[in-house]
């Protein structure tokens, strides 16, 4: 049952790493339950604290995830328009079947927001899109490292307690 929970786990590792990477996938909370399913082993001890504090961690990045954009754009410039925009641009860019559109949401949801507000201020609206995309390609890159941290941390349980496990 041991080698099944932490083939599971480990699985669960990797897709949230996939997930990171494209929004459909809440990448770092699969990637938490892939540690959380290393802890239900018999091999390795419940240490609740570590499973807490990366918990804690999961919900932080995954609320930044659709924070970020939204401050990308207001610090380039956007008003409450394009950030409202960003973050309608950013639902139904995910929910749509457009390759894509998760990183095509955001930006044009920004900069058809920044029309609202102005619409004859071209350049405001292209420089609140480009804070939008930004804003996610660092929330992305965010989720990422944390996925592969918690993929280090996998690997170093898993061998600190590789005579239990195999």
């Amino acid at each position: 049952m041991d080698v099944l929970l932490l083939s599971i786990g480990f699985i669960c590792i990797l897709i949230g790493i996939l997930g990171s990477l494209l929004p459909v996938l809440p990448g770092p909370g699969i990637s938490w339950a892939g540690i959380a399913l290393l802890y239900l082993t018999n091999a390795i001890p419940a240490n609740y604290w570590i499973l807490g504090i990366t918990l804690s961690i999961t919900i932080i990045i995954s609320v930044l995830d659709y924070v970020i954009p939204a401050k990308g754009t207001k610090y380039f410039g956007g008003s409450k328009y394009g950030i409202w925009g960003t973050n309608i641009g950013l639902i139904i860019g995910i929910l749509t079947p457009i390759p894509f559109g998760f990183l095509i949401g955001p930006f044009l949801g920004a900069f058809v927001g920044e029309l609202f507000f102005d619409s004859k201020n071209h350049s405001r609206a292209i420089k609140a899109a480009t804070g939008s995309f930004i804003g996610f390609l660092a929330s992305t890159f965010i989720q990422f490292l944390v996925c592969l941290l918690f993929l280090g941390f996998f690997i170093s349980l898993v061998w600190q307690y590789k005579e239990a496990l195999f």
